[in-house]
């Protein structure tokens, strides 16, 4: 199995996953990059995958589906155009011979969800979480609330330390520059930044991230760390409540350019 992060618009990443016949693509807000790869790599496109409704995600899908040899798949309880095969929490379904799993993950809207899949050759497991979970940091609450995005991310934590993280946005840089306020004096933030400054200088992306990294370095997966508490206690958070932990970080958070 072969991941691939099609860069679109300004800052959006479409995921492909193939298997040197086959490919499935996640949130193909253009379509262009995706018939370009197809094309260039000799592909047949056998899934489109769906995390919610907006836009910059879904707004190729329509000049894909004369290429497309399988189904749509998106949120059941999210306005994207029909036909499409609804998916929640528990669905499973398999594609390219790897195995998905759905995780609803309200927040940024009412209806996301998530994608974990297990690719058939035993490689690491991948996430596919659209606007829920940047590296080192969270989507912003369109739809949704802070407790349901703050459980949405616990789900996500429960999942392997090794799964790769690939989130649809490139906004690692800005996400490690809040982190660094948050908590000054992680070694782990410092170093992480150094090498995605390195990438990104390079023309690489940052991403895909792992969990593992996340757990060490993104303040809305680390509510339980006195420091970070005691950043978001300064920022309106009231005692050690994790979720009122989440929020006082979200909203400090959408304050900061």
């Amino acid at each position: 199995m072969t991941l691939i992060a099609l860069p679109a618009f300004a800052d959006n990443y479409i995921w492909m996953l193939h298997d040197g016949r086959g490919a499935v693509v996640v949130d193909p807000g253009d379509a262009a990059p995706v018939l370009s790869a197809l094309e260039a790599l000799g592909l047949a496109l056998r899934a489109i995958l769906v995390t919610h409704h907006h836009s910059d995600h879904t707004g190729g899908i329509e000049a894909l589906r004369s290429h497309l040899d399988g189904p749509v798949y998106a949120p059941a309880d999210e306005p994207v155009q029909e036909p499409f095969e609804p998916v929640r929490q528990a669905v499973r379904f398999e594609a390219i011979g790897a195995s998905f799993e759905v995780i609803d993950v309200p927040g940024h809207t009412a209806g996301h969800v998530a994608y974990f899949c297990r690719p058939a050759d035993d490689a690491d497991p991948l996430l596919f979480c659209g606007d829920t979970l940047f590296s080192a940091g969270c989507g912003r609450l369109f739809e949704g609330t802070a407790p349901q995005m703050f459980w949405s991310l616990q789900r996500l934590l429960a999942l392997p330390a090794n799964t790769q993280v690939c989130c649809a946005h490139e906004y690692t840089e800005s996400n490690l520059r809040f982190a660094q306020m948050v908590e000054p004096d992680n070694l782990d933030i410092a170093q992480h930044t150094a090498h995605c400054r390195a990438l990104r200088l390079a023309g690489k992306p940052t991403l895909p991230s792992s969990l593992a990294m996340e757990r060490r370095i993104n303040p809305f997966m680390r509510t339980a760390v006195a420091a970070v508490q005691a950043a978001a206690r300064n920022h309106g958070a009231v005692g050690v409540d994790e979720v009122a932990t989440f929020a006082a970080l979200r909203e400090w958070k959408n304050q900061c350019r």
